[in-house]
């Protein structure tokens, strides 16, 4: 790797590698806050030295919650514009070999099991859904009707599922039960993620994902639409 080509978030290039031989040493805590703050700026932008990284970070995942949580931060982040494709396109096994660490880890049934749970579903290339999902104890999704274009909130929590009308001062009004999918009928990366919180025994997890992944009426104009399709058409990143 030609570290002099990978700047971190504070435009230098000279740190990042004596940072990795620290944390590979032993679990420094304060070379991992410096790692952190140099490759993902505030968790939001990954730097080239991120991308760099990442191989790095994977070969101590196994072993480090600190390596795996910070491999995983960076890709939440590669669908941003980070000008830096080639590195992501050269990472490849590294997040493959990372796909297959997380989804063990998963099976293990772990106190961070969501956030393990998104990063997966970035390593997917699915960053719309790892960058919204939640536990469905209070989760919203804001769509627009496909055929009445009136905003649609869609609920899926401890107080109810449903779409609804959000008005500012009354709340979710004109309330319509959400229809879920079933089993059987799921496809793609919504067979995934079900299928994913069965195995690992989260059944709040898969009701809701069942929810997100079946339909809604609107309560304009009374039409049925698949809430995830509209709201995977209106979110997705365009990955380059």
């Amino acid at each position: 790797m030609n570290w002099i080509q990978m700047h971190d978030c504070y435009g230098e290039v000279d740190h990042v590698p004596a940072l990795l031989e620290r944390v590979e040493l032993g679990d420094d805590a304060e070379a991992w806050e410096e790692l952190g703050h140099r490759l993902v700026l505030e968790c939001e932008l990954v730097f080239p030295a991120g991308f760099a990284a990442l191989p790095y970070l994977v070969h101590l995942a196994s072993r480090s919650s600190r390596a795996r949580g910070l491999a995983g931060t960076i890709l939440r982040c590669a669908a941003g514009h980070h000008g830096c494709d080639d590195l992501l396109a050269d990472c490849a096994d590294a997040i493959a070999e990372f796909s297959e660490l997380l989804d063990r880890h998963l099976q293990t049934r772990p106190v961070d099991y969501l956030a393990t749970f998104l990063d997966l579903l970035a390593a997917k290339e699915q960053y719309h859904w790892s960058a919204v999902l939640g536990d469905f104890t209070d989760d919203f999704y804001h769509l627009a009707c496909p055929h009445c274009a009136v905003e649609v909130t869609i609920a899926i929590g401890d107080h109810g599922r449903y779409s609804a009308i959000r008005d500012w001062h009354l709340g979710d009004v004109d309330r319509r039960g959400l229809r879920p999918v079933s089993s059987g009928e799921f496809s793609g990366i919504g067979r995934w993620m079900y299928e994913t919180a069965v195995r690992d025994g989260h059944g709040a997890l898969a009701d809701g994902i069942a929810h997100l992944f079946g339909k809604a009426e609107c309560p304009r104009c009374a039409s049925v639409f698949n809430i995830a399709d509209e709201y995977t058409s209106a979110n997705r990143p365009v990955l380059r």
